[in-house]
């Protein structure tokens, strides 16, 4: 891999906001991850990512979900079984055009049912965009 493609899987790894030692779940793993975030983000976190097994609390977690993956509201819930309650959750999706990809409006929707809401949406490699999902605020 080149310095630049480093540098730029670097910087788009540390857009996510974690930090070190942090414990982040990944699950929806497969031949066509990209890699390259996932080394980023264990160099950042200075861990090895855990996968759905894991069942001790975690600080994050990243879910690469593709169209034919089946429920990305069953993922959602899967991943906050463990999460710690100010972890972030991204979802991973191929990009518009890419196989597999998955429409913004149906991460909403998933995301509203799981009782968490889409914040922000942003490419996180060549192939793959990255939407931050939190838990929704209670109004006053």
């Amino acid at each position: 891999m080149s310095s630049t493609a480093d540098d730029s899987a670097t910087q788009a790894v540390a857009r996510l906001g974690f930090t070190a030692g942090q414990v982040i779940q990944e699950l929806g793993y497969d031949d066509d991850v990209d890699n390259d975030v996932r080394a980023g983000l264990e160099a950042l976190t200075g861990t090895e990512l855990v996968d759905e097994d894991y069942d001790d609390v975690t600080d994050g977690a990243v879910i690469w979900f593709r169209q034919e993956d089946g429920d990305l509201t069953d993922a959602l819930v899967d991943a906050m079984t463990v999460l710690d309650d100010s972890g972030p959750i991204w979802v991973f999706s191929p990009k518009a055009g890419r196989r597999g990809h998955v429409s913004h409006s149906d991460i909403e929707e998933a995301a509203n049912t799981s009782g968490l809401h889409a914040m922000t949406t942003f490419a996180i490699g060549p192939d793959w965009s990255a939407t931050r999902l939190a838990t929704r605020g209670r109004g006053k």
